[in-house]
């Protein structure tokens, strides 16, 4: 690709690469219900590709959306008297009615950002605690898997019967009398098969190099091989069509002959998985393993030989190389790990007892090891991803897709799933991280993800005996792809928000931010959110962003993040000193996110900020009404003197029962200007102290509290200010941010107290209160 033809953030190229459009997909709304969902928001997804929306939700949209969209739209000219469940609903058994009550689903809807809607009920009869119901009844439990290995579990003990990746056959055999009773299972198998469907219509996947093999190499091919083989796997298992087995052989074939053209740059027909690029080997080793082990018995032995063979050849005997070679991802406590060393696993699991190289012999022990030294670490203390919240999907996956297969195949995980104490926390960072619309998507947020989704929450639900994690993944439209199926424990029952604190502080030096919301279940509440940690040693893939923010309000995101910037451009992900060219992009320093810079400089990459974090311990009940006490209230206050070498302070907050959120700054002796910015999607005019946002028929009212003299707002064009670091002569450009605006203020030298009241400009609702000047290190609970 040329620099013109990279991919701009949330520009996904699936149509590109396919040659297809992923508005054809002929799929149902994700709930289709008797209920009438809120009326549909007229809103363009574009910008929001931009600066709000994780790049999951686009690269899903290929899975998925097609089918949300056109119910959405036969809503709208359609009436609204549907007194009864489409045939997506399913009709729950007598046991599953009994778990899910009468709608068989609690969600109604998909908003406009693909959050579930639910129903605005203060009946709790339906919404129970978070438990599971081990009932030995079939309809609603899974069997149990008879399988221990004869001795001390390793790869010589394996299982005898497969598939022994991701799902044992006695769950194969169980999941169609379950499906029969759970609209939940019911409606992921259709989404499942018509995407599959639709896959097999589709020419296989097109071998193209993003940035040259070292670049990001083939790995959207790779990863978009992974999904397909693992629909067309579970396709045939569940109709027995063997139109699925010639889909996934055509796709197999291709992609071991794709690098034969020699005359294209790049192209070695010895290492047709591009081991330069080693996660690019790891996705299709996964996907090779999956086909083998899936549709084993529908091979026959010459093709059990061609895969088999490949396998050994471009996936394991190179995954050999790199570790003789002490690869960097082999200490990496990130997605490279985890992605790499499942890829392997799998791949040696899926061979066994049919290779007689020994490819496995010494490198199954390695990689096992090796994984539970880093990829079992990616959760941080305090259960964040260590690298952003975008990257933790793709460490999630490989993890959750290796322990499940060694505990299937094996009868032991080795570790990977208690080793770290907090690996059990980091459903939770997923769960805070989600605001009203999106994730706080602070950071890089990676490459498509295709085959990569959320679903490993099923996973951690079912080891950890956490039925929450369960349930609210369950509620999630990505939810509808094959290893849920297997991951997913039916005899769930409760609401995964009945006793859910509304706040928590993800505290630890690592990746220290703080999560408040107004509610879990109203998607047109409140969220705020804040960071101030250590600014490296994410993998490469932080900002320069101590006191970073986003708010959500109205159904809509005001403050958001730009994402990534040009995966290749040189030097993006070579360093992190303070003179890093990483830095000079304007996506990466510090004018760049939602904070303060002094005179355009960046902070300090040394930086290790001071929090406060208390909260008044709200928590949801049964319902998904939520009566706010007046005096509910989290806040937030971070010392960033360590990222500016300069007395400066911030802090974040809920006022007036959730209902306003308050930004306050405090600079002391600041020898220069500041600038205090805020990057938006909305339409922004200024009446005097007043910046007056509106966004998609919303309305925000950003009000300056008694500023100093001649302090006024200002709105900017997305790109750096002339005082900040210029980009270096020959770096590639900074991407255009369009449809994105800079609120700003110039805050003059001295010392100065700022306060910035956001009012989302709620129906019926006028009683907003203006606060009293409370220094940053006297705020409480009770203080405003």
């Amino acid at each position: 690709m040329s620099h013109s033809e990279h991919r701009p953030l949330g520009d996904v190229h699936y149509n590109q690469i396919n040659g297809s459009s992923s508005s054809t997909f002929p799929l149902k709304d994700y709930y289709d219900n008797p209920y009438q969902p809120p009326p549909p928001k007229n809103k363009s997804r574009r910008k929001w590709w931009l600066i709000g929306i994780p790049i999951l939700i686009i690269v899903i949209i290929a899975a998925v959306v097609g089918g949300v969209v056109a119910s959405k739209n036969s809503r709208r000219n359609s009436s609204s008297s549907s007194s009864g469940g489409g045939s997506g609903q399913g009709s729950a058994d007598a046991a599953h009615s009994s778990l899910l009550g009468v709608t068989g689903r609690f969600p109604i809807s998909t908003d406009a950002y693909f959050l579930p809607v639910y129903p605005s009920t203060t009946n709790s009869a339906a919404y129970g605690a978070p438990t599971v119901v081990n009932a030995n009844n079939p309809s609603i439990n899974w069997p149990q898997d008879t399988f221990t290995p004869s001795g001390t579990p390793s790869l010589a003990n394996v299982r005898p019967d497969r598939p022994r990746l991701i799902a044992g056959k006695y769950k194969i055999d169980a999941l169609p009398t379950l499906m029969q009773g759970d609209p939940y299972l019911k409606q992921w198998h259709e989404i499942i098969m018509n995407n599959a469907t639709f896959y097999k219509s589709q020419p296989p996947v097109v071998h193209v190099f993003d940035g040259g093999p070292a670049g990001s190499g083939i790995l959207d091919p790779a990863r978009e091989v992974k999904q397909r083989v693992k629909h067309f796997a579970y396709a045939y298992l569940m109709s027995k069509d063997t139109s699925y087995i010639d889909a996934t052989w055509r796709e197999l074939q291709n992609a071991i002959s794709w690098a034969d053209d020699t005359s294209q740059a790049g192209n070695d027909p010895s290492d047709p998985w591009n081991s330069a690029h080693f996660l690019d080997t790891a996705e299709l080793t996964a996907a090779y393993a999956i086909a083998y082990d899936w549709l084993y018995d529908r091979w026959s032995d010459e093709q059990k030989n061609t895969i088999r063979t490949s396998i050994i050849n471009f996936g394991l005997t190179k995954g050999s190389q790199q570790y003789s070679q002490s690869s960097f991802w082999q200490r990496a406590h990130g997605n490279w790990n985890c992605v790499s060393n499942s890829g392997l696993i799998m791949g040696c699991i899926a061979i066994q007892g049919d290779d007689t190289t020994g490819a496995c012999d010494s490198l199954f022990t390695t990689a096992v090891n090796n994984a539970n030294g880093n990829c079992a670490y990616v959760p941080t203390p305090n259960g964040s991803g260590a690298e952003t919240p975008n990257y933790w999907y793709f460490a999630m996956t490989g993890w959750a897709e290796l322990s499940s297969s060694l505990q299937l195949s094996l009868g032991s995980d080795f570790g990977l799933v208690r080793n770290n104490p907090s690996f059990n926390l980091t459903a939770l960072y997923h769960m805070y991280i989600t605001g009203m619309t999106s994730l706080f998507d602070y950071g890089d947020h990676g490459p498509n993800k295709f085959s990569t989704t959320d679903t490993a929450l099923f996973f951690m639900g079912d080891v950890f005996n956490e039925p929450r994690y369960t349930l609210w993944q369950r509620d999630r439209f990505t939810s509808a792809e094959p290893w849920s199926m297997f991951w997913y424990n039916p005899a769930v029952s409760g609401a995964w928000w009945n006793g859910l604190p509304l706040d928590r502080l993800f505290d630890d030096d690592e990746t220290r931010w703080g999560s408040m919301r107004s509610s879990w279940t109203d998607n047109t509440g409140v969220y705020v959110a804040m960071k101030a940690s250590n600014l490296t040693h994410h993998q490469t893939h932080g900002d320069l962003d101590c006191g970073d923010f986003v708010l959500d309000a109205l159904g809509e995101r005001w403050a958001g993040e730009l994402g990534s910037a040009d995966y290749l451009g040189n030097g993006y992900f070579a360093d992190e000193g303070q003179d890093a060219v990483r830095w000079l992009w304007y996506r990466k320093m510090t004018e760049g996110q939602n904070t303060l810079s002094i005179a355009g400089a960046n902070q300090d990459v040394d930086a290790l900020p001071v929090v406060r974090f208390e909260s008044s311990g709200t928590s949801q009940g049964a319902t998904t009404v939520l009566d706010i006490p007046s005096d509910s209230t989290a806040y937030m206050t971070a010392d960033l003197t360590t990222a500016y070498n300069a007395n400066v302070k911030r802090g974040i907050r809920f006022i007036n029962g959730r209902r306003q959120v308050l930004l306050q700054d405090e600079l002391t002796g600041v020898n220069a200007v500041t600038y205090w910015r805020m990057h938006t999607n909305a339409t922004v005019t200024i009446d005097g102290n007043t910046a007056n946002l509106s966004l998609n028929g919303k309305s925000l009212q950003v009000i300056l509290v008694d500023p100093p003299a001649n302090l006024q707002w200002e709105t900017l064009e997305p790109v750096r200010t002339s005082d900040a670091p210029q980009l270096q002569t020959g770096q590639e450009p900074d991407q255009p941010n369009p449809g994105v605006t800079v609120l700003s203020l110039s805050i003059p030298s001295g010392t100065h107290t700022i306060q910035v009241l956001f009012n989302p400009q709620w129906d019926g609702f006028s009683n907003f209160q203006t606060p009293q000047p409370v220094a940053l290190d006297s705020w409480t609970l009770t203080s405003h």
